[in-house]
């Protein structure tokens, strides 16, 4: 996490994604500055400071997650998403809220990985070339060096020097330049790779038994050595899979987990959507019987407690927690009041006007219009829209949210793709490769489905 970015600078960075929503962005801007000013302080007092963790009030489509994904990625953080309703009280069958954690430290750790190799990616690519050098050429199974002046073969792997003959080391040496050309990219060679973990522990994991599968695939990763296999595909293909393997050697493997485990504890961020499922008392049996028990669940785990990890024990005091909910059959009052206490900070993000969805369709980096008019340029076809088709989109979107269900900005990709489909269907075959949408041909594509009695067949 950068310790430059000020709550506003990262609300401008936000701008660039999310139309609106002022009030959330400011929110989880400030709760983001003051985890940056946690980390300047003293270590006593910074073991005092907690997160003020968030509660997003809105209807769906409004930006809620998107505000929370988008957040994650400005300030480097690890980021998880969750839906409440995907959780069960203990006892019950299902995912115990525990596992978000876990999948937290997991996305944490593997991208410090990821981040490492990435640092020794030119030396794994030697060695890669080194093992595929060898399965195209191989010693002969009688070999046996006897000339001590042999050259050991150039770049070959630390721990792993070998003297070869200079026939065959003259022939690898003369193909690596074909490899390193993309050659050799289609040729098809055998290589030896390692094996994905037992399934058991698979198995096992997301069925209520996480932490004896965590504990079971620790243990039998230290006594069973890695499988390893055959496999036949092309020279480019095994060229990324044996640099990966390469990659994973090189680097620190314990350092990269502490330094993940670091990472989730101090800056992660944990997004629970649907919260408003899980609101409320239970009515007797049923399938919300366990709403309370799932609240109760997650209140230790938000308040600051200890989950087992594969990775070893991870604390969730300083996690930050943005949850979110529409509210519209609940309300937050109807959470257990602890946990309403463990998230002080509340936000109202406003439901989304015409004016809105125009500005969504063109501002954003990501907006609609430029992923279509950069999508189908690839097939050559010049997209352009007039200010009042992209209004009459915008227009058609917000009164079919008003008559339907309201899904808020996603009703623009509805819109949208009905309005370009018979273009993206026969992109290839249209002559005229300059196509400018206006306000009728908008009308003209949707006009159908706007008198439809049974509309929902057709519009989400």
């Amino acid at each position: 996490m950068s310790d430059e970015l000020t709550p506003q600078e990262i609300v401008k960075a936000l701008d660039k994604y999310i139309i609106g929503q002022d009030k959330a962005k400011k929110a989880v801007a400030i709760a983001i500055r003051n985890r940056i000013r946690r980390m300047k302080l003293s270590e006593d007092l910074r073991k005092e400071i907690s997160p003020k963790n968030i509660l997003m009030i809105g209807p769906t489509g409004v930006g809620k997650t998107e505000i929370a994904r988008r957040l994650a990625q400005i300030v480097d953080a690890p980021f998880v998403k969750v839906e409440a309703t995907k959780f069960t009280e203990v006892g019950y069958v299902g995912r115990d809220v525990d596992s978000m954690v876990r999948d937290l430290v997991e996305i944490s750790v593997q991208t410090v990985k990821l981040r490492e190799m990435e640092k020794v990616r030119s030396q794994a690519k030697i060695y890669a070339e080194d093992r595929l050098l060898e399965y195209l050429f191989p010693l002969p199974h009688t070999y046996e060096p006897s000339n001590p002046i042999e050259l050991l073969f150039q770049g070959t792997r630390k721990g792993e020097p070998k003297t070869i003959p200079y026939e065959i080391r003259e022939k690898r040496e003369n193909a690596r330049k074909d490899l390193r050309r993309g050659l050799l990219d289609n040729v098809t060679v055998e290589i030896e790779v390692e094996s994905s973990s037992s399934p058991v522990f698979n198995i096992l994991s997301g069925t209520g038994m996480e932490d004896l599968g965590i504990n079971m695939q620790n243990l039998f990763d230290g006594i069973l050595p890695k499988k390893r296999s055959r496999r036949k595909t092309t020279v480019r293909e095994a060229l990324k899979i044996l640099g990966e393997e390469e990659a994973r050697k090189l680097i620190d493997e314990e350092s990269a987990i502490r330094e993940g485990v670091m990472r989730a504890e101090q800056s992660g961020i944990i997004f629970i959507d649907e919260m408003d499922k899980i609101a409320g008392r239970e009515r007797g049996a049923g399938p919300d019987v366990s709403r309370e028990g799932v609240q109760r669940d997650l209140l230790p785990i938000v308040e600051g407690s200890t989950v087992n990890t594969r990775y070893g024990s991870v604390k969730t005091d300083f996690i930050l927690f943005i949850s979110a909910g529409a509210f519209h059959e609940t309300k937050p009052s109807d959470l257990i009041p602890e946990l309403q206490g463990r998230f002080p900070i509340r936000v109202e993000l406003e439901p989304l006007k015409v004016e809105d969805f125009v500005r969504i369709l063109t501002q954003p980096e990501n907006a609609l219009i430029k992923q279509y008019t950069m999508l189908l340029a690839t097939e050559g076809i010049s997209l352009k829209f007039t200010e009042d088709a992209i209004y009459a989109i915008a227009q058609r979107a917000y009164q079919l949210n008003e008559e339907l269900e309201n899904i808020g900005a996603r009703r623009l990709y509805t819109v949208t793709e009905k309005v370009l489909e018979d273009i993206s269907f026969g992109a290839l075959d249209i002559e005229q490769k300059e196509i400018t949408i206006d306000k009728e041909y908008v009308e003209k594509r949707i006009i159908d489905i706007l008198q439809r009695k049974d509309i929902s067949k057709y519009i989400l």
